[in-house]
């Protein structure tokens, strides 16, 4: 019965997708066919049809090839030519999501001229001279140009995923003392080492950070894609990461292996375990629901680390109550949390810990898309995440979301670059 239920979704999944993808694609032909009408329709049709068959059979190996992506794909070439007819086919969604669009509101106030000029002329060329069509033109040309650029920009976004960028921040934390007061710790997150195909382009994200001679590095979460197997062909670079005051790490939500089909949960918690020692490998102290006390000159500050607790629909593993346990009645005056997703900050420790003065996340990545200059920022992911990226504060609470070090899904980086976050107490 279950596995009934599970061929029934898959395809009604797959009915779904079909649909969207022959909507898609009829829009982008109107779009192409309304612009060039002077030309052979018959000869691009053909050309336009071919392009779907490659496109389809792009998209089609994303979903037979479980390990595309990995380290372990063998061609790069390939994972380049799939990723560039995503960004085609993501810049087509955006052209079909225009002309949808302008034909639901073009058909409330010229329901009777659209229907006319669609059962009497061609698609894409009505009557010569009409208002309608020289707008339905214009429409046409617009969302050519918007989805083209789209298309370019997210193709030349692909040189960009490891253009690492240094951000320094400057954070005054009430009752902070003084002998912490110009600490200089490291931020780092969301790895997804699977994602990797330039070992000496991941060795110059960790050079830069060693060139900012840190006291303290924390990462937070996401190593791997889905398996530990990913991070062992970088073991020995990220074991380069170093500082007086040692390399802490917490997991993510792809790090429990969630997102992979594992033959049975026994080797799903095994993957876990080996993931955990390679943390230690890398010399990375793992905090798992804990918390250690940091010290520099007989002051102390204390570091909470908690397994992946998302408020958006993702998992909840985190266990503030007992990684905070021995602390409550302590004299500690200053706590530092690691926490993989941003909406933990908000939904838990904004309400019920409000003595955590500084909260490092990740997770969002920044969609890897967006706007990303001084004084103004925007990706798609804000719409989902109310703190996404950068520095936020409420009262004396401070939350910092890094962008993260790799990339997962979109083989790219356009307009939010990978990131390096270097924070500095005063």
């Amino acid at each position: 019965m279950n596995q009934k239920r599970k061929l029934n979704m898959i395809s009604k999944q797959l009915l779904f997708f079909g649909i969207f993808v022959l909507v898609v694609e009829y829009y982008s032909f109107v779009a192409i066919r309304t612009v060039l009408r002077p030309a052979n329709g018959s000869l691009h049709f053909g050309i336009y049809v071919i392009y779907v068959i490659l496109l389809l059979l792009t998209l089609w190996s994303l979903y037979a090839f479980p390990h595309f992506g990995r380290s372990s794909w063998p061609s790069i070439s390939l994972k380049y030519f799939v990723n560039i007819f995503i960004g085609v086919f993501i810049g087509k969604v955006l052209i079909a999501a225009i002309m949808l669009l302008t034909d639901i509101l073009m058909a409330i106030p010229n329901l009777v001229s659209f229907f006319y000029s669609f059962k009497n002329h061609p698609v894409g060329n009505p009557p010569e001279g009409s208002r309608f069509i020289s707008r339905f033109t214009f429409i046409s040309q617009t969302a050519l140009l918007i989805g083209g650029a789209l298309t370019a920009g997210l193709v030349y976004g692909m040189r960009n995923r490891y253009r690492y960028k240094l951000t320094h921040v400057n954070l005054s934390l009430k009752d902070l003392p003084d002998e912490f007061k110009g600490l200089r710790i490291i931020q780092i997150s969301d790895i997804h080492s699977g994602s990797f195909d330039d070992p000496d382009a991941v060795k110059e994200g960790i050079d830069a950070i060693m060139n900012e001679k840190p006291d303290l590095i924390l990462f937070t979460g996401d190593l791997v894609n889905d398996r530990a197997i990913e991070i062992e062909p970088y073991l020995n670079v990220f074991n380069q990461l170093k500082a007086p005051m040692g390399v802490f790490s917490v997991l993510g939500n792809h790090d429990y292996g969630d997102y992979f089909q594992w033959p049975s949960e026994e080797e799903k918690k095994l993957n876990l375990e080996q993931l955990k020692k390679h943390h230690a490998e890398m010399g990375w102290r793992l905090l798992v629901n804990e918390h250690v006390i940091l010290e520099r000159n007989q002051k102390q500050i204390a570091l909470i680390g908690i397994e992946n607790w998302g408020a958006r629909g993702f998992t909840k593993y985190g266990d503030m109550k007992k990684a905070v346990a021995g602390l409550e009645n302590s004299n500690v005056p200053v706590k530092i949390l690691l926490s993989h997703d941003p909406s933990h900050w908000e939904a838990e420790v904004r309400k019920d810990y409000r003595d955590i003065a500084l909260t490092l996340s990740g997770h969002t990545h920044g969609m890897q898309f967006g706007i990303d200059i001084p004084g103004f920022k925007w990706s798609p992911v804000q719409y989902v995440y109310k703190q996404w990226a950068g520095l936020y504060q409420e009262e004396n609470q401070y939350l910092y979301v890094n962008r993260g070090f790799g990339f997962i899904g979109y083989q790219g980086r356009f307009g939010i670059l990978p990131e390096i976050t270097m924070i500095e107490l005063g």
